[in-house]
């Protein structure tokens, strides 16, 4: 069913859209997390574009449970729905038990689309999953995906142009000298500013400052 799915992405996208795809050298073999930023409805069908893979771990959202279209998409495709707001311990189990027989874990680290069209502040799921499960994670910088430009284009018949960028994989260490959560916190900052690091600069919002995107910069 994924592959047939991904085939249909695919012919969408490529008429509605322009889709420039950098760094697949960088995705690691074997099971890694997948960070991007979150811009419109378009991400999660991009990320199935990128992914050439079946063993994909994508939750989506508890509010498109019951939709007519995407709650019987997201089962056909063996994806769950996940409560973003509170702790989904049935959720959380399901990722890991995917992750320990090699999938790829796609997650949003700022937990919904960005109203700003910037980066927003991280959760700190990703660093739990990111350190629970010891695989690297790959920052995805995402530009195009908007709502508002997608719907805009596609109203006056103009192709999207997307842009993928594919990071330097990372493997988290959390900081010993801080509390857990301050860790956690601050290791998905890290990932962040490795998303941003791809990003032009309108897009990188609240991390557009922070010291270690400087130094990754280098500026």
């Amino acid at each position: 069913m994924q592959k047939k799915f991904r085939i249909f992405v695919r012919i969408v996208l490529r008429i509605i859209a322009r889709v420039e795809v950098f760094g697949l050298e960088n995705l690691p073999a074997g099971g890694f997390i997948l960070a991007s930023n979150h811009l419109g409805r378009l991400d999660s069908a991009i990320l199935y574009y990128v992914i050439d893979r079946e063993d994909t771990i994508m939750p989506v959202a508890e509010k498109y449970k019951h939709h007519w279209l995407f709650g019987p998409l997201v089962r056909a495709l063996g994806g769950f729905f996940i409560d973003r707001f509170n702790a989904d311990v049935s959720a959380i189990r399901e990722v890991l038990r995917r992750m320990k027989k090699g999938g790829i874990f796609v997650i949003a680290p700022e937990g919904t689309r960005s109203k700003t069209e910037a980066l927003q502040k991280a959760h700190s799921g990703v660093a739990f999953f990111a350190v629970k499960t010891r695989v690297p994670v790959v920052p995805i910088a995402l530009t195009g995906t908007e709502d508002r430009q997608v719907v805009e284009n596609l109203k006056h018949f103009r192709r999207s142009h997307i842009v993928v960028h594919a990071g330097i994989p990372v493997t988290l260490e959390l900081d010993e000298t801080l509390e857990r959560e301050e860790a956690l916190q601050a290791a998905a900052d890290e990932i962040m500013c490795r998303i941003a690091l791809n990003l032009p600069p309108k897009y990188r919002g609240v991390y557009a400052d922070h010291p270690l995107l400087k130094d990754l910069l280098g500026a």
